[in-house]
């Protein structure tokens, strides 16, 4: 564990760490900056740019040395550069405990991190005094490109009891964002995160290319990209493979767009779940085009609980989307949690659309809108369906279709059949 003045864990060691980073007048956001981001994709950014190499800050990829002090030094100078600054993890394999990255920065560009090699976690699990390893924070303009972000998860699962355990405290998450703006993420892999790969909370301008998120399927709470309270985000031209959602999409995000996804194994692409705390915002404007899910345990979902929490869930396109040997493939559960609630769910289910959605199915009910009494679902439609049975023989039934308190619109083919 690396140390400042004194022994502190955590993220607030890593805080303490990242001061200098923060002493920058008034903390305030500096704005769009997307031409400057349209740049640093073309690789435009790095002309002219001071480079920060983590090893001249006494990082060393020896696979064993606890470089979280070193890597928040390196930090620190190329946010407080006045111009365009690349911080560079060169080839080899680094070894990290927790460390947030923050800002605000002082350069009108924003700033490059390359990762060339592998960043590893440490394994000590009582270092982890909150739930994230690399902290991205208060920051405005941050490329990261490359490298591989390895949680060692393996040595951590065995502490997860959140299936037993409803005040359990989550595993860190890997990558988490919080409060950025205006950030290109691009070619990065996670492999085996502690807890979620990568999460995103009161963000703007979020854009993931070209990620590779890998865990075993029976890896615990390691949800792939887990968003909320966060607008205009972009997932594309990436492959997740995790224990639980692939994507999940939770209250307060809106202006979500994700196209072109490999998902498998894992629990599939969510919205949800919803109405579990009190104060959840609305989820507006999430549209998923182009994906491929496999082996999955749900496909498409939409989920929330029973109860009197209230918001809205509208604006949600799935489209052409293929769906194989997925069970549940197409499911709105509002019952989500119970199986004898004894409250109906608050939660309101509205302009959803369902279109070209294909492949096998392993459950018999392959389309199941269990939607809530007190808010029936409302204009749901379900255009071009075309799912074949791949499950056990059935014993005396074809593959169906359950609808509970929805009244969708059919259009086109609908393979199982439509619901009355």
């Amino acid at each position: 564990m690396a140390t400042s003045g004194g022994i502190i864990t955590g993220k607030a060691m890593a805080l303490g760490l990242a001061l200098l980073a923060c002493l920058v007048a008034g903390g305030e956001s500096r704005g769009p900056i997307y031409g400057a981001l349209r740049a640093a994709r073309r690789g435009l950014v790095d002309t002219g740019a001071t480079v920060f190499d983590v090893t001249t800050y006494d990082a060393k990829a020896d696979g064993q040395t606890d470089n979280a002090l070193a890597f928040v030094k390196a930090w620190n100078a190329a946010c407080n550069n006045s111009g365009p600054a690349k911080l560079v993890f060169p080839t080899g394999t680094f070894v990290s405990g927790p460390v947030v990255f923050q800002g605000p920065c002082q350069g009108s560009n924003p700033i490059t991190i390359e990762v060339k090699g592998t960043i590893k976690a440490s394994t000590d699990i009582t270092e982890y005094s909150e739930d994230g390893w690399f902290w991205f924070e208060l920051i405005d303009g941050l490329v990261l490109k490359g490298g591989i972000f390895d949680g060692q998860g393996p040595a951590a699962w065995q502490y997860n009891d959140c299936k037993r355990n409803s005040a359990c405290q989550h595993l860190p998450v890997s990558l988490k964002f919080n409060k950025v703006k205006n950030i290109l993420v691009d070619g990065v892999t996670s492999l085996n995160s502690k807890g979620f790969h990568f999460s995103l909370t009161f963000s703007q301008n979020f854009t993931g290319v070209n990620l590779n998120i890998s865990a075993p399927g029976n890896s615990p709470n390691t949800d792939g990209i887990h968003l909320s309270s966060s607008d205009r985000i972009s997932i594309s031209n990436s492959t997740i493979a995790t224990g639980d959602d692939c994507i999940g999409i939770i209250q307060g995000a809106t202006n979500v767009s994700i196209t072109d996804i490999t998902c498998g194994p894992g629990h599939g692409i969510s919205i949800g779940s919803l109405g579990k705390y009190p104060g959840e915002k609305d989820v507006i404007g999430v549209h998923v085009r182009n994906a491929t899910l496999t082996n999955t345990t749900n496909g498409l979902r939409i989920k929330s609980y029973p109860g009197n929490r209230q918001l809205h869930a509208t604006d949600i396109i799935f489209e052409d989307i293929i769906l194989n040997n997925v069970k549940n493939p197409i499911i709105i559960d509002q019952n989500y949690g119970f199986h004898r609630a004894t409250q109906p769910s608050s939660v309101r289910v509205s302009d959803v659309h369902f279109k070209n959605i294909r492949g096998t199915s392993v459950s018999d009910v392959a389309v199941s809108l269990e939607c809530s009494s007190l808010n029936p679902c409302d204009r749901v439609e379900l255009s071009n369906i075309n799912l074949s049975y791949a499950g056990p023989p059935l014993r005396s039934k074809n593959m169906t279709s359950l609808c509970t308190n929805a009244k969708p619109i059919f259009t086109g083919t609908q393979n199982p059949p439509a619901c009355l």
